[in-house]
């Protein structure tokens, strides 16, 4: 916006939250030329915020000789990028990127095993602070938010915009990672304006402008679309957000199903969805990716059992049971296959985990060409419901509750003594017969 607007209210330093008078270069109070003008600044509330690189932040932070140096979260070569510092970034590095390929872009790049513990842990401390603000937090991922604050100013005797570069500063001196703010009237503009800047940003989009910034957006921006509707639109030549704009929302609805009212909604800058909180994840899961290709059915269900074990614990710690059981599998070139079903009634239980899931591993290999084989496994549960519903006794099933008391027994000894304590025999790898041996004595 131009600085000299005749309505532009005074604006905001970013790292200070200090009034600035319009038409300065620096902040009168801290000097910084970090500064926001915007002629709707006093008006919204919606945020969206995120946190910049979050993984690769928290292992700089707690390694400061990593600061300057191009950070990889992976699983090794074999793996794939699950987040990059933005040193990488520049090389060309993005998260979901073969590792071999972003190692190829940026060898010089430190590589970390990620650490979900630790960073969902300095979630719940960025969580807690985000709450403290308002009580309207909406998490989309361990680390970022939608925010309301509407109706705070009273409370924290600052406008949203101030409160909100207060809490990004809090975030910074406190727990020691960076976060990006993006402002506006709902919560899909929120969104996109958090990535305008990164990182330590902070962009607004407003009611006025918010046609024009979204006019040449590609669609592939609008929140929903993936991959295989944006090569359908682009196909239908629509290709920007304003393309989009101009189609009949009932030709939409028709062409696309009911994603096209979203997409002829958004277009117009129009988003009625509320910041709703929430506490509990819509899914939990696990996966692993091999050193080498697996094509072997039997070796590939030794591999799921420890990680329906994983799930299982943390659907346990949390408190939770699940009745949808997904499986998923990564070929060598890097397609992938899911399954899903619904189980009678919600688990708890590895084993009944591992069951269901045996079959949708069948029906995926199945899926796949002839011979195929597999880089990763994962396996996951979700439509999460109330524990007391979990593994009810089934009548048809006599052995159910002799599992359920082993693997009650199985969770004892762990608690106390460690994971590798006591394992079930299908974790121990079975030794191939060596073929055309002959049986002697002596």
């Amino acid at each position: 916006m131009n600085a000299t607007s005749r309505y532009m209210p005074d604006g905001l330093c970013r790292d200070c939250a200090g009034d600035v008078p319009v038409g300065a270069r620096r902040c009168p109070s801290c000097a910084t030329p970090r500064i926001l003008f915007h002629e709707e600044l006093d008006m919204l509330s919606i945020a969206h915020i995120d946190c910049d690189a979050f993984y690769a932040s928290v292992e700089k932070r707690d390694n400061p000789s990593l600061r300057d140096k191009p950070v990889i979260i992976g699983g090794g070569r074999r793996g794939v990028v699950s987040a990059a510092c933005y040193v990488a970034r520049i090389k060309g590095v993005h998260s979901a990127m073969p590792m071999f390929k972003a190692l190829q872009l940026c060898p010089d790049a430190k590589v970390i095993r990620p650490d979900i513990d630790k960073y969902s842990a300095v979630g719940r401390q960025i969580r807690h602070l985000m709450n403290s603000m308002t009580p309207l937090v909406e998490p989309l991922s361990i680390d970022e938010a939608f925010l309301d604050l509407t109706g705070t100013e009273r409370l924290h005797n600052a406008t949203p915009a101030k409160s909100l570069i207060h809490l990004v500063d809090r975030i910074e001196r406190e727990i020691g990672v960076t976060a990006s703010i993006g402002l506006s009237y709902n919560k899909f503009l929120a969104k996109l304006a958090s990535d305008i800047n990164k990182p330590r940003g902070f962009a607004v989009i407003g009611e006025n402008e918010a046609l024009d910034y979204l006019d040449t957006l590609p669609v592939a921006r609008i929140w929903g679309v993936g991959k295989a509707l944006h090569r359908k639109l682009v196909s239908d030549g629509l290709q920007t957000i304003g393309q989009l704009r101009i189609q009949d929302e009932a030709q939409l609805v028709k062409r696309y199903g009911a994603i096209g009212q979203r997409l002829a909604r958004f277009s117009r800058g129009e988003d009625h969805r509320r910041v709703k909180p929430h506490s509990g994840p819509k899914s939990l899961s696990n996966e692993n990716t091999f050193f080498e290709d697996i094509g072997d059915r039997e070796i590939l269900a030794q591999r799921l059992w420890p990680l329906c074990e994983k799930v299982t614990d943390r659907i346990k710690a949390r408190d939770l049971a699940g009745r949808t059981v997904t499986i998923k599998l990564k070929s060598s070139t890097f397609k992938t296959l899911t399954r899903s079903q619904a189980l009678p009634t919600p688990t708890q239980l590895a084993e009944t985990l591992f069951r269901a899931a045996i079959p949708l591993l069948d029906r995926a290999v199945d899926a796949a060409p002839a011979g195929s084989k597999f880089r990763l496994i994962g396996v996951g549960l979700s439509n999460f419901t109330d524990p007391l519903e979990a593994d009810p006794p089934d009548l048809a099933d006599p052995d159910f509750y002799h599992r359920k008391r082993v693997e009650a027994v199985i969770d004892q000894v762990r608690s106390k003594l460690g994971n590798d304590a006591i394992v079930k025999g299908r974790t121990i790898p079975k030794r191939k017969k060596p073929a055309n041996t002959k049986s002697t004595r002596r």
